[in-house]
């Protein structure tokens, strides 16, 4: 199967903005908050393994192991600097363990984890079912799955512009929530909730938007993607279909939707996907619980 993502260079965006993502990612650090409350769910109960995918500099790691400070917990990132950053949240008295690794892969034992905690990094995914099965691999049943991702219309107004400019992808493709729970349903997971977030950033200009997303890693990762600079006409013109775009406030505006999701590991031996891909046992969308935060 042909990648739909270049992983290299996801690698290599987010290794590049590491030492400055903190100060770019105020979108990135609200999720992490709201998906941190989550872990209410768990109720009295204290984890021995907490695993943080995608850790970035690490900021969900510290809270947990502050939370829970007899539990073991361990970021986990692809990229080494963002795990570099993360040591300076560990602290020096009893820190929590730091490992770079693929979250298409995990290095962990099978049944080993009590809750995986994952903050928008399933969206450099392509094969969804596939890492939830490595995801409901390292769970103990009954243990807690509470992740995020960015939904299909995140930066959808910076897509169409492009659009007008050329018929390459400028924005990469993320999944729509339908696709995400049939993906934690494949998987085998239980009773999975789903709630859904719209946020609207503003921006003085396209430049300003695009020099974000480099600072905080979030560029274009697509296989499909223009690998030669954009050009001043191609731009010029996406800056154009963009500025009917442009608010009371002066400002443009750049829609970020995202999907939250908590569900439980399994028993062993419920179902699965068989090795074709195909479902072994099918559960509608209808069933599984969709909210809208705020409504």
């Amino acid at each position: 199967m042909n990648s739909q993502f270049d992983h290299r260079h996801i690698r290599r965006a987010f290794s590049r903005s590491a030492a400055g993502y903190d100060a770019v990612a105020v979108l990135q650090h609200e999720v992490e908050k709201r998906l941190l409350e989550s872990l209410d769910y768990l109720g009295d109960r204290a984890p021995k393994l907490a695993v943080d995918v995608g850790s970035g500099p690490g900021h969900a790691a510290a809270t947990m192991h502050k939370r829970w400070p007899k539990a073991q917990v361990i970021a986990l990132d692809l990229a080494l600097p963002m795990l570099r950053e993360a040591k300076k949240q560990a602290g020096w008295w009893k820190p929590f363990a730091r490992v770079c690794a693929d979250a298409r892969a995990l290095p962990l034992a099978e049944g080993s984890v009590d809750v995986l905690f994952s903050n928008l990094c399933l969206q450099w995914v392509e094969d969804l079912p596939a890492v939830f099965a490595g995801f409901r691999r390292v769970l103990k049943p009954g243990g807690l799955l509470l992740c995020s991702t960015f939904g299909p219309d995140t930066l959808q107004e910076l897509r169409d512009a492009f659009a007008e400019a050329d018929d390459t992808p400028h924005v990469s493709r993320f999944a729509p929530i339908a696709q995400f729970g049939d993906a934690l349903m494949m998987s085998g997971f239980r009773d999975p909730v789903l709630d859904r977030d719209r946020f609207t950033l503003t921006y003085a200009d396209l430049p300003a938007l695009m020099r974000e997303l480099r600072a905080m890693g979030a560029t274009n990762a697509m296989n499909s993607r223009r690998h030669t600079l954009t050009g001043r006409r191609r731009f010029a013109a996406a800056s154009a279909a963009y500025e009917p775009l442009r608010g009371a406030d002066g400002k443009l505006p750049s829609t970020w939707e995202v999907i939250y999701a908590h569900a439980w590991a399994p028993e062993p031996g419920a179902p699965i996907r068989g090795q074709g891909g195909e479902e072994i046992a099918s559960v509608p969308l209808s069933r599984i619980p969709i909210r809208r935060r705020g409504e």
